[in-house]
């Protein structure tokens, strides 16, 4: 990958350096203050400007195709558009070892997938086979996201179902399943990201906060969705309870009244205050992945409200 991937930020070089030398130089005198008695306008100027959290982005995808050409040319169109990178998902792609090739040769990152059985094959079910089949899906999952070249599985552990899957079966057959497939996400280098969704399970930051806490592994984290949490509470609040446990982020936004009910929306026209998202992010440190999820056609537009937003 090209290293210079990584480099991307605000810092200007030499050339930005050597013209806003020449603008002062040429500028009025009267404009700059006098040295030694006050502060240097530029730098006031930076000072000025508002922090905001490192960020790469990114769209969700699927296996982008059976054959190299087809990969090749489903990636260059998300390129072409500005995004940093995609996500795929787990089970869906027809040959990892394609993927990661095509993506190498394009430096464009697959930077993970997400576990597409978990809804389904839920490690909180009652049934201990079908709690087997969803561990044996998510171990498959990360050993996908490694062969692609990504980081992360994003996971959903479990949902609300009754009486014979509530909140405390969710938090505990989820937990054991899980530290069943650390050894693996530990030796492969490969985070288990858990999201926030309507599942019925930890739908105040506080709660999540401490499941990830109880499972107790660095290779677990949040995949922290902005738009999914802002039914139940501000996201900048969920941003500064989870702190350093997010590793990812979804976009989306949520609060537009659509026919009397409120539902997903184009970003930055909910009720996602995103300017206290950044500052809390800020506050964390965070610096990641921040990926849209949704059915948006204009994908550009996208691209450039999540440059906007975040």
């Amino acid at each position: 990958m090209n290293q210079d991937f990584h480099k991307i930020g605000n810092k200007p070089g030499r050339r930005q350096f050597l013209q806003s030398a020449a603008l002062i130089a040429s500028g009025p005198v009267v404009s700059l203050p006098v040295l030694g008695t006050g502060e240097n306008p530029f730098l006031a100027q930076e000072k000025s400007k508002e922090k905001r959290p490192t960020v790469y982005s990114a769209n969700k995808g699927n296996g982008f195709g059976k054959t190299k050409e087809e990969m090749r040319k489903n990636l260059k169109r998300y390129q072409a558009i500005g995004y940093d990178g995609m996500e795929s998902v787990s089970p869906g792609i027809s040959d990892t070892r394609a993927l990661r090739e095509v993506s190498e040769e394009l430096e464009f990152p697959i930077h993970g997938v997400v576990d597409m059985v978990h809804w389904k094959q839920r490690l909180s079910s009652p049934d201990e086979k079908i709690r087997e089949r969803g561990r044996a899906a998510l171990e498959q999952a990360i050993k996908d996201s490694k062969a692609i070249g990504g980081s992360s599985v994003l996971l959903v552990p479990g949902a609300v179902r009754g009486k014979d899957e509530n909140h405390d079966h969710v938090w505990k057959r989820s937990i054991v399943e899980i530290r069943k497939v650390l050894p693996l996400a530990s030796r492969l280098g490969i985070h288990v990201l858990i999201e926030n969704v309507w599942n019925g399970f930890c739908e105040d930051p506080k709660q999540l906060r401490d499941y990830i806490d109880e499972i107790g592994s660095p290779w677990v984290g949040a995949y922290f969705d902005i738009g999914n949490c802002r039914k139940f509470g501000p996201a900048e609040d969920w941003v500064r309870t989870l702190g350093k446990r997010i590793v990812k982020l979804d976009v989306k936004d949520w609060g537009k009244e659509v026919k009397g009910r409120k539902t997903f929306c184009r970003l930055g026209e909910g009720d996602v205050d995103w300017a206290e998202v950044r500052k809390a992010l800020v506050e964390i440190g965070f610096s990641g992945w921040a990926t849209r999820e949704g059915g948006d056609k204009n994908h550009a537009d996208t691209k450039k409200l999540i440059d906007e937003l975040l």
